[in-house]
C-alpha cells in the first residue's frame, strides 16, 4: 500500500482537495471523491487514515502559518516520527505550502474576521454649490465612498464629506495611527 500512496500527483491533488474543503469552504470534497479520483486503488479503511494524517499535517502547518524554515524542520520532524511521511511526501507538502500559502492565509483571515472589512475607497473634490450661508458656496469639499463588506456578502456603501477642517482632522488621526503601527511593529 506504501508505493500506492506515494505518487507526488495524486498527493498534490489530495493537499488542494483538503484545501478546498478546509480552508476554502467549498463542501463538496469528500473523502470518497478524493479516494475514487486520486487512489481508486486504495481501499476506503486504508486511505481515510493517510487522508486525516495528511489533513492533520495541512492544517498544523496552516494554523501556525509556517515560514519556509519552520516548515522545513516541521516535515522533517515528521518524517523521523513513527508512522509519519516519507521525504518524497515531504517535498510534496513543501512544494504545495510554498504554492498555496498566501491564498490559505488569506481564507484563514478572512474567515476569521468578525465585523466588516474596507474593500474599496474612492473619492474626489468637488465645490460647494449650495449652502445656507453664501461664504460657504464654492468652498471646495472632499467626498469619500467607502465600499464595507464581509467576504461573500453584498457591500454597502458609505458616503461621507469633509471641509479642508474636517480633512486636516482625519489625516491627524490617520497619521496617529500610523505612528502607532510603527511602534507595535518595531522589532524588540
Amino acid at each position: 500500500m506504501a508505493g500506492e500512496l506515494e505518487g507526488s500527483k495524486p498527493l498534490s491533488g489530495l493537499l488542494s482537495g483538503l484545501a478546498q474543503d478546509a480552508f476554502h469552504g467549498h463542501p463538496g470534497i469528500t473523502e470518497e471523491l478524493l479516494r475514487s479520483q486520486l487512489y481508486p486503488e486504495v481501499p476506503p479503511e486504508e486511505f481515510r487514515p493517510f487522508m486525516a494524517k495528511m489533513k492533520g499535517i495541512l492544517k498544523s502547518i496552516a494554523s501556525a502559518d509556517m515560514d519556509f524554515n519552520q516548515l522545513e524542520a516541521f516535515l522533517t520532524a515528521q518524517t523521523k516520527k513513527q508512522g509519519g511521511i516519507t521525504s518524497d511526501q515531504a517535498a510534496v507538502i513543501s512544494k504545495f505550502w510554498k504554492s498555496h500559502k498566501t491564498k490559505i492565509r488569506e481564507s484563514l483571515m478572512n474567515q476569521s474576521r468578525w465585523d466588516s472589512g474596507l474593500r474599496g475607497l474612492s473619492w474626489r473634490v468637488d465645490g460647494k454649490s449650495q449652502s445656507r450661508h453664501s461664504a460657504q458656496m464654492h468652498t471646495p469639499v472632499a467626498i469619500m465612498e467607502l465600499e464595507i463588506g464581509k467576504s461573500g456578502q453584498e457591500s454597502e456603501f458609505l458616503c461621507l464629506e469633509f471641509d479642508e477642517v474636517k480633512v486636516t482632522q482625519v489625516l491627524k488621526k490617520l497619521s496617529e495611527v500610523e505612528e502607532s503601527i510603527s511602534t507595535l511593529m518595531q522589532p524588540a
